[in-house]
């Protein structure tokens, strides 16, 4: 009787591990955001903040929300692309307000950005993400902008290391 008390449970225990498995959490595995570092045009190698720096998706029509819409210290951003096309346009805004009307105020320059889509498989629990490449940007500069030039400085956009940025903005 007791050898069969002790079969039981042991193979109550062996039935109850075998339905164990790997917990499956994602952890750290999202689509990595478009770094954009502001520099100041007349010294190239220093941070320069856009004040009240709004960025709104063409055709989206509501701002940014991966950092404070309307700050007046930021010198980096990150920027989410469109991942089921080959081309994010953004409306970046210098001096964004509001009037009466609620109608912008700032002076609006606009960005597109072009690229190919890749997917990377990242685990089961996480699946793919996208990575960019082949990144260029396409803008047009006239008297009236507040950016002066733009530079891409790596065209595969796949972690989002904020020391180093995937496009510099001269302004």
């Amino acid at each position: 009787m007791r050898k069969l008390k002790i079969l039981f449970l042991f193979a109550i225990m062996l039935f109850s591990f075998s339905a164990c498995e790997k917990d499956d959490i994602c952890v750290d595995a999202d689509t990595a955001l478009l770094i954009i570092r502001f520099y100041d045009a007349e010294n190239p190698t220093a941070f320069k903040a856009v004040p009240n720096l709004r960025v709104i998706g063409v055709g989206n029509g509501s701002p940014v929300d991966t950092f404070v819409d309307r700050s007046s210290t930021l010198d980096s951003i990150g920027i989410p692309l469109i991942t089921n096309t080959s081309l994010s346009s953004f409306d970046f805004i210098i001096n964004s307000g509001d009037d009466e009307d609620a109608m912008e105020t700032g002076n609006i320059d606009t960005i597109t950005f072009n690229y190919e889509v890749k997917e990377s498989f990242e685990s089961r629990a996480c699946g793919f993400v996208a990575v960019y490449e082949n990144l260029n940007s396409n803008f047009i500069t006239n008297s009236e902008d507040w950016i002066q030039s733009i530079e891409v400085v790596k065209t595969i956009v796949q972690t989002e290391e904020t020391v180093t940025a995937h496009v510099k903005v001269f302004h």
